[in-house]
């Protein structure tokens, strides 16, 4: 498998403005994961998305809005514990129409635009494009789920996880948040550090997005075990001591799974999404990942020629 130039590295933005917007985090309402009768308010955590710069310092950016409202995040009325009066009432229909395509993607049941608007205001439904696009774009942000249209006439909707992973925990639990979007973003910064990235650099990049190593989150709960035990199990994420290092340290990389379910390709254009661009605006990313795909094709062919011999042989 082909690897991206040693000179490309992962950093955080450093300037005091950069860390000023990263703590002003929009406050969304979702339901919480052990009662979705009730509401706990969450951070919604920052997009990281590939730098258009080319300066070998700056691999990625990292933007603090999710789009939900069009106040300023780095307001305190924008922050965690805010009062939803102070909101604008177009973010708090998002809201609202977040917490039900929540509960039916829990519930693995499908949705009509008619069930939507019932969660809305007369005055919200005339801007239900924009409100459905907002909450969609949160989704698949925040929770690595999209939603999919199925039934034109009727507009309904399914809502399934994002860049084809099949790991859910809310079946195999019965309960808890869905989580891929961060497992997404974490492929996303490994594959951006060259297909390697230290244990370090992730929390620096977890702590900038409100989510710390023995913190409870009301998405993720516990990351660290998240992260180091639970998808390293599944086979999402490798986690391994950097050689030679003294005293030890470690590293993430991407897990066997990772790589069978979803591709460089799907991954780089879920971040480019979130920076409203193209992938391929995104040089050398962009060629190392179409040599990815290359690379499965060939696979494919080949598997399928040595399946067929098989047949013929017998």
């Amino acid at each position: 498998m082909s690897h991206a130039p040693k000179h490309q590295h992962y950093t955080l933005e450093q300037d005091h403005q950069a860390q000023t917007e990263a703590q002003g985090l929009v406050a969304i309402q979702v339901p919480a994961a052990e009662n979705l009768g009730t509401q706990d308010e969450v951070e919604v955590p920052t997009a990281v998305v590939p730098s258009t710069h080319q300066s070998p310092q700056k691999s990625f950016s990292i933007s603090t809005s999710t789009s939900i409202s069009d106040e300023d995040s780095s307001s305190p009325e924008a922050s965690v514990g805010a009062e939803s009066s102070s909101r604008d009432p177009l973010e708090d229909t998002v809201t609202d129409l977040v917490q039900l395509l929540l509960l039916r993607y829990q519930m693995r049941q499908p949705i009509t635009k008619v069930e939507m608007l019932k969660v809305m205001s007369k005055r919200s439904k005339n801007q239900f494009p924009v409100i459905f696009k907002k909450a969609c774009e949160c989704l698949e942000m925040v929770f690595g789920i999209n939603v999919k249209e199925v039934g034109p006439p009727i507009h309904s909707y399914v809502l399934v996880n994002s860049l084809d992973l099949t790991y859910d925990e809310v079946v195999i639990n019965g309960q808890g948040m869905p989580k891929n979007g961060l497992l997404i973003i974490i492929l996303g910064v490994i594959f951006l550090e060259g297909n390697r990235i230290p244990e370090e650099d992730i929390w620096e990049l977890l702590n900038i997005m409100g989510v710390y190593a023995g913190s409870e989150h009301a998405i993720y709960g516990e990351p660290r075990q998240l992260i180091t035990r639970d998808w390293v199990q599944e086979k999402y994420l490798e986690y391994q001591e950097v050689p030679n290092s003294d005293p030890a340290r470690y590293e993430f990389l991407w897990g066997p799974r990772a790589h069978a379910e979803t591709s460089k390709m799907k991954v780089l254009e879920f971040l480019a999404k979130l920076n409203g661009t193209d992938p391929s605006s995104f040089s050398p990313w962009y060629e190392e990942a179409l040599r990815d795909e290359q690379e499965r094709a060939q696979a494919r062919i080949a598997l399928t020629g040595s399946a067929t011999e098989g047949l013929l042989a017998q």
